[in-house]
């Protein structure tokens, strides 16, 4: 079966100010409509206790400009009145008000006081707009962030120009390096030696160290 929270009100002339007193509250859910049906909802306590609330306000209510504030001890809600003016009570009808909903008098002010008191400071708290409120569940685990993609596109003629002179390179993993520009790195030398031969074939180098051999003595 579930509870009732503690609420406490006050008004001015163009607000109600709402407070339901549950510390530590869970899956929060706060609705109102334009009507003035005000509801909510939420667990509680170390058993995680069902509260629930049904207010049906005195006069309608500007959906769109009410708001509220959820807090580790409280859940407080300005709510707007459609129409300026002081209500007789905060609940319609002429029925005794339940024993959970009390007067604010921290917050209250009589009418004729009204233009001599300043407003409730608000500044310190962060609003969301009332209407519709869903539960307020926690915030979802982050996604993983995408792996970094290759050096694809660089042109590694002038790579390795700006890399000229560095040896010792040997043992790199280029495996990562995926669609380089292959193109200018060519095998052009003008040094003879660094020519491959094929296997069987005498080259004129070696004609010539056959040639200028002295001839073994007799």
């Amino acid at each position: 079966m579930s509870r009732h929270p503690q609420v406490k009100w006050a008004q001015r002339e163009d607000k109600v100010y709402l407070t339901v007193l549950l510390p530590d509250a869970k899956d929060a859910k706060v609705n109102v409509d334009p009507e003035g049906v005000f509801t909510f909802s939420a667990l509680a306590g170390a058993e995680n206790h069902q509260y629930e609330l049904k207010l049906d306000l005195f006069e309608k209510v500007n959906v769109e400009e009410s708001k509220l504030n959820v807090g580790v001890r409280s859940i407080f809600c300005v709510i707007v009145k459609a129409e300026n003016g002081w209500w007789k009570n905060l609940l319609r009808g002429s029925e005794k008000p339940p024993h959970y909903l009390k007067i604010d008098w921290d917050k209250w002010v009589d009418e004729d006081e009204a233009d001599e008191t300043p407003d409730v400071n608000t500044g310190d708290m962060d609003f969301s707009q009332l209407g519709g409120m869903g539960g307020m569940g926690g915030m979802g685990g982050m996604g993983g962030m995408g792996g970094m993609g290759g050096m694809g596109g660089m042109d590694m003629a002038s790579l390795m120009q700006g890399m000229g002179g560095m040896g010792g390179m040997g043992g790199m993993d280029m495996s990562g390096m995926g669609g380089m520009d292959m193109s200018g790195m060519g095998d052009e030398s003008d040094d003879d030696d660094n020519e491959v031969e094929k296997p069987g074939e005498v080259s004129a180098k070696d004609v010539q160290k056959t040639e200028a051999a002295p001839s073994p003595s007799t």
